[in-house]
């Protein structure tokens, strides 16, 4: 059997008894980072929602025969609507 190598070995001589219990609140307040640097993009103002629509057929094809980015243009042709 290997020995093991430094990274593995505890840093910590604490106890794990004597660690505190992460709460709901610690998590939500939790910033990952990786060598300085945050990771993960920072969260939206208004963040766009998923959901699930049914539509007939043939609107899908027409949709879907306009090309590359035909979910943002429905989109968007949907927000002009919108009140």
């Amino acid at each position: 059997m290997r020995a093991k190598s430094a990274a593995t070995r505890r840093t910590s001589r604490r106890r794990d008894r004597e660690l505190p219990v992460l709460t709901d609140e610690m998590l939500a307040r939790a910033v990952l980072k990786r060598g300085g640097k945050r990771v993960g993009r920072p969260p939206l103002p208004d963040p766009k929602v998923a959901i699930s629509l049914r539509l007939a057929p043939q609107v899908l094809k027409f949709w879907k025969a306009s090309g590359s980015g035909w979910q943002t243009r429905m989109a968007e042709l949907l927000a002009k609507r919108a009140p």
